[in-house]
């Protein structure tokens, strides 16, 4: 998988920002990205601290370009871009204070073309990479949500599984009179076919699974409505993919049991592409591919925003920094 990708950022040379330069697993995975030339990191911090920190570790960043918020010579133009784009919402002293946290800044030189992605949350939360990404870049046209999924993989075997980190659950939007202007189903539909669309990037072939605990009206139930309605809703956004349900996991995996539940589908027992209701099911259930299956979880990627930009987990390691630097980039 990391071989075609290292091959598309050769083709297309990128900027990644690292927002938490002084990290020792961040300056681990710059300093073999630069020994790997395929790929530009760019450093936010103080530059001496930067600098001492990868001294301490042994790491080579000499000649990466580090980027301290507090001496940036376009600070002001990166205040006044973000007093903008925040209509009002945030003042000039609002805005500069943001700015010098480095999740921010390190949103700002993306949203300003200075780096083409970025990569961050090795010390702080989800939430603390989403939310300057939504206040900045904003979400892609045609894009109503972020979305994440994950790329399993256990050998040669790849697969899809989503939204298991961002979206608690799927509900209404509705105006300020109650009418509904986006559906709790429109909202998964989308996340699926975004997942989808993902896969493809990675060499999957999607066959989609929207999963239930119901098979082709088996059950019954609100979760059951969602899945099938999402489902429906799907196969209209994209009608070029392979997309069924509601389903039950059995049915989408084993061929036997899904062409016995649910007969002349296309997916059902060949899925590789898995469209969970809510997080709570999606996060067990990419966590027990994980601990129990065998596969490797790269993720999540998150999906929707106009640049690439992902969440690293606070326990993560070098090796998963260097793996996902490389998935964030290949994105752009």
């Amino acid at each position: 998988m990391f071989e075609n990708l290292v091959e598309i950022l050769k083709k297309n040379p990128r900027k990644i920002v690292y927002t938490e330069g002084t990290d020792a697993r961040i300056l681990e995975s710059a300093a073999r990205l630069k020994a790997g030339g395929f790929l530009t990191p760019v450093l936010v911090g103080n530059v001496d601290e930067v600098k001492a920190a990868a001294a301490k570790g042994g790491f080579d960043i000499e000649g990466l370009e580090i980027i301290d918020p507090e001496t940036y010579e376009g600070f002001g133009e990166m205040v006044d871009t973000m007093v903008a784009l925040r209509k009002g919402k945030m003042s000039a002293e609002d805005c500069a204070a943001a700015l010098k946290k480095s999740n921010y800044f390190g949103t700002m030189l993306v949203k300003m073309g200075k780096a083409d992605a970025l990569l961050g949350g090795a010390t702080y939360s989800t939430a603390d990479t989403v939310r300057p990404a939504l206040q900045l870049v904003k979400t892609k046209p045609g894009a109503h949500l972020v979305s994440s999924v994950f790329i399993m993989v256990r050998g040669d075997e790849m697969l899809a599984m989503g939204d298991c980190a961002i979206n608690i659950d799927y509900t209404d939007t509705v105006d300020k009179d109650g009418n509904v202007t986006f559906s709790a189903a429109d909202k998964l539909a989308e996340t699926g076919v975004a997942c989808a669309r993902t896969a493809q990037v990675f060499g999957i072939e999607p066959k989609v699974a929207f999963l239930s605990y119901s098979t082709k009206g088996s059950g019954k139930g609100p979760n059951v409505d969602l899945a099938r309605e999402s489902c429906a809703k799907a196969k209209a956004l994209a009608p070029d993919l392979d997309i069924d349900g509601e389903m039950q996991f059995d049915a989408a995996v084993s061929p036997t049991v899904g062409q016995l539940k649910f007969p002349g589908s296309k997916v059902a027992g060949y899925a590789n592409t898995f469209i969970f209701p809510e997080i709570q099911s999606g996060n067990i259930g990419y966590k027990i591919a994980q601990r129990l299956g065998g596969f490797d979880a790269y993720g999540p990627i998150l999906q929707g925003l106009n640049a690439p930009i992902n969440d690293l987990s606070r326990g993560c390691n070098a090796e998963e920094v260097y793996q996902m630097s490389i998935i964030t980039a290949a994105l752009a």
